[in-house]
């Protein structure tokens, strides 16, 4: 990266932190006349081509002063609806878990390093759908990405541990906790892993009951008095601990979450408290989404769409930094933001007002 592309991502993402409506080359170039023109904006945005790499480039010096041994790497992917947006390889229909159906927009997938009360993302996959194929059962022919996401995720363990950066843990919700997930993790790369099972999912309570496939739902497990339990899953060659956990969520309703970890020296708190940690991928989500403007962008090429939601993420990174040396939290310093610019706009009515001969008798 340049040092000219470096400036002018600098000025981009602080642009994004401070837009409260659609964020466009116009509008940077409004707002900094003197500084940058429109066309310096889109070619910016057409031109470059930002990767994870990039990522890595902006927040390897507050990760190394934040790492740990006992950080943990949180994968989550998100969907941001983009309805009125013309479909493209990153811009098209993926199932939205939350929403129960099929939604038109972009979907994000994050490797969040989490250490020290400081969560920076470390690398993402905007999921492109490039292949036209048939489904089976229906015949229907649809759009799909050549790499699934359980694929994406393995990759970027691979990726995150050249990097020589300390971690203990993977932590991610349970679509992404397969057993060849769990193999690669733990056999493979030699970390250990907290994911939640489906209520579904068979499990052995013993070795012998493995060898002689005798499997039951997590959900008819009997826990007992036990606050965790030793299980062993069909296509996992290692013991799992299994550890029930009751959540009431902010409707006072009460359902039940089943973790299993590798790691077998940690108890039942542990382990509940170890997942919690996985809550703060939700708060980035939000983050992006609310404060850095992900959404905000009206530009139709894959490149330029790309490198928005790139310029999102370090915008986040930007609001995780001043966070910290803050103590203010992401919602806290837009409020600042906002209501500066609410009292710049207040002033500059009151001078429109005075320099208006009829102001004065309107009331």
């Amino acid at each position: 990266m340049t040092d000219r592309t470096s400036r002018l991502l600098d000025l981009y993402t602080d642009y994004l932190l401070v837009s409260f409506g659609q964020t466009t080359a116009t509008g940077l170039a409004a707002l900094l006349p003197q500084e940058i023109s429109h066309d310096q904006v889109t070619r910016f945005l057409s031109q470059n081509e930002f990767t994870s790499k990039d990522l890595w480039k902006v927040v390897k010096p507050h990760i190394r002063k934040v790492q740990s041994d006992q950080a943990v790497l949180i994968f989550d992917d998100t969907i941001q609806e983009k309805p009125h947006t013309d479909e493209n390889e990153i811009i098209c229909w993926h199932f939205d878990h939350v929403e129960n159906r099929m939604v038109k927009g972009v979907n994000l997938l994050t490797a969040l390093y989490h250490s020290q009360d400081m969560s920076l993302p470390v690398d993402f996959v905007l999921v492109q759908k490039t292949q036209w194929v048939a489904n089976p059962r229906t015949g229907k022919e649809h759009w799909t990405s050549t790499e699934t996401k359980n694929e994406m995720l393995r990759q970027m363990v691979n990726t995150f541990l050249r990097t020589q950066t300390p971690f203990r843990y993977v932590l991610a919700d349970a679509w992404y906790g397969s057993a060849e997930n769990m193999v690669f993790i733990h056999q493979t790369k030699g970390k250990d892993f907290v994911f939640p099972l489906k209520s579904n999912r068979k499990v052995a309570l013993s070795l012998a009951d493995k060898q002689k496939k005798r499997f039951v739902s997590v959900d008819c497990v009997d826990f007992g008095s036990d606050a965790c339990l030793t299980v062993y899953l069909e296509q996992v060659d290692f013991a799992l601990l299994l550890v029930r956990s009751a959540l009431t969520d902010q409707r006072g309703e009460t359902s039940v979450l089943y973790l299993v970890t590798s790691d077998l020296t940690l108890n039942g708190s542990s382990v509940v408290g170890l997942y919690r940690q996985r809550w703060k991928v939700e708060e980035y989500h939000k983050s992006i989404k609310s404060h850095a403007s992900f959404a905000k962008s009206p530009t139709r090429r894959v490149r330029t769409q790309g490198n928005h939601f790139f310029a999102s993420l370090v915008g986040f990174v930007k609001l995780e930094v001043y966070r910290a040396g803050l103590c203010l939290n992401h919602f806290a310093l837009r409020g600042k933001v906002y209501q500066a610019a609410i009292q710049q706009a207040f002033l500059q009515l009151q001078r429109l007002k005075a320099a208006c001969p009829g102001a004065t008798t309107i009331l």
